[in-house]
């Protein structure tokens, strides 16, 4: 059984102990919470400690990375557009820096054992959706993929 992982990326408009920053790192642990509650969630990684990749540094805000490992990909995506972190995506210029040019806030891929997810290999699916668009390798939900590689739509 495979499952899918998503690393998402972003700036800080404040310093992280600012309040506005504060406020954000609440509303992600409330987020956390509740996911965990879904029953889809399967495990969240420790941004600390791990070293920030060039493309999180550019710019002046203060880079947000996090890793997640979810059931499925329909099980991740009604989560992330629904409830409290549907608002916290409406929100999010009050905490994130705005891009100046198209940003992929985030990456998706399948993984077929738990192990398989890693910070570097994170990175690794990113710095290649960066590269060559949404393949079956990395994507994102405009252009998704099943676990067997093929396109689908996912709501």
């Amino acid at each position: 059984m495979a499952f899918v992982a998503i690393y998402t990326v972003g700036r800080l408009n404040h310093p992280y102990n600012h309040p506005a920053s504060s406020e954000f790192f609440e509303v992600g642990n409330e987020i956390i919470h509740q996911a965990a509650k879904t029953g889809q969630l399967i495990e969240v990684f420790s941004p600390e400690g791990v070293p920030i990749p060039e493309e999180a540094k550019k710019g002046s805000g203060f880079p947000v990375l996090t890793l997640t490992i979810w059931k499925n990909l329909e099980g991740l995506y009604r989560f992330t557009y629904s409830g409290l972190h549907k608002q916290a995506l409406r929100d999010r210029s009050k905490w994130m820096e705005p891009y100046q040019e198209r940003h992929l806030s985030y990456v998706v891929w399948w993984a077929e054992k738990k192990w398989d997810v890693s910070w570097k290999e994170a990175f690794k699916r990113y710095s290649h959706y960066i590269q060559n668009g949404p393949t079956p390798f990395a994507f994102d939900f405009k252009a998704a993929f099943d676990e067997k590689g093929e396109t689908c739509l996912v709501k």
